[in-house]
């Protein structure tokens, strides 16, 4: 991992920092962008203020990370949230205009941004994290899983167009993601089925020494043991 440049999107987040701590420790150069500003005491770590809604601010960036570092071997996607309710008759279309900035339009100007260059890369991986409800979404999750399924289908699109390439295009399917700090909240709780932040970082980590064949277009499940 020495010297590959990544860009973690969402990186002020729980599992954005547990991502940006991980590939750090391995020596790439992590580019650690969000819509606000974060300070890192880390080596190798360059904090970024990106906001991921305008097409032309995030364009910007992508062209100041490849022209300032040479190129650039990952995106790690985390922008995330969630919004639902009970019942399928009142969803709140409002949250689905929420989801679909936040889940959707984020991941299509970051990606639309860093996609040829990461596909010149030798090791090019980009990266987002979806959710079991994007294939089996219940009744109160309509608009969250009609997001995360959306997503899916955007980076599946951008695999197709990695294709012949030394890039992929992947998808991480996770229950829910743990923190340390919820397991203090709830010390008797067992989260069954819920992949901590940093076994996350670990998996994200390890792409970089994988093949793209066994990832570009691949949805990796992570909530099975």
């Amino acid at each position: 991992m020495n010297d590959k440049v990544i860009v973690v999107a969402g990186a002020a987040g729980p599992a954005g920092r547990a991502t940006v701590r991980r590939l750090a420790g391995t020596g790439a150069r992590v580019i650690a962008a969000d819509v606000r500003a974060v300070a890192w005491d880390l080596p190798g770590v360059e904090p970024a203020v990106v906001d991921l809604l305008d097409a032309e601010g995030t364009r910007a960036f992508a062209r100041r990370v490849v022209g300032e570092h040479g190129g650039v071997d990952g995106l790690v996607h985390l922008v995330g949230g969630w919004r639902g309710g009970k019942t399928f008759a009142d969803t709140d279309l409002a949250d689905w205009a929420f989801l679909h900035d936040l889940l959707i339009r984020t991941l299509q100007h970051s990606t639309l941004a860093f996609c040829r260059d990461l596909a010149r890369s030798p090791h090019g991986r980009a990266v987002i994290v979806s959710q079991p409800a994007a294939r089996r979404p219940t009744q109160g999750n309509a608009a969250y899983a009609a997001a995360k399924a959306a997503a899916e289908a955007w980076m599946l699109a951008m695999a197709d167009s990695l294709t012949g390439t030394d890039a992929a295009s992947t998808i991480l399917v996770v229950k829910a993601l743990l923190t340390d700090e919820m397991r203090e909240r709830s010390p008797d709780k067992a989260f069954t089925g819920f992949t901590h932040v940093d076994e996350l970082a670990d998996v994200i980590a390890g792409l970089w020494d994988r093949p793209a064949a066994e990832l570009n277009g691949k949805r990796l499940d992570l909530t099975v043991a």
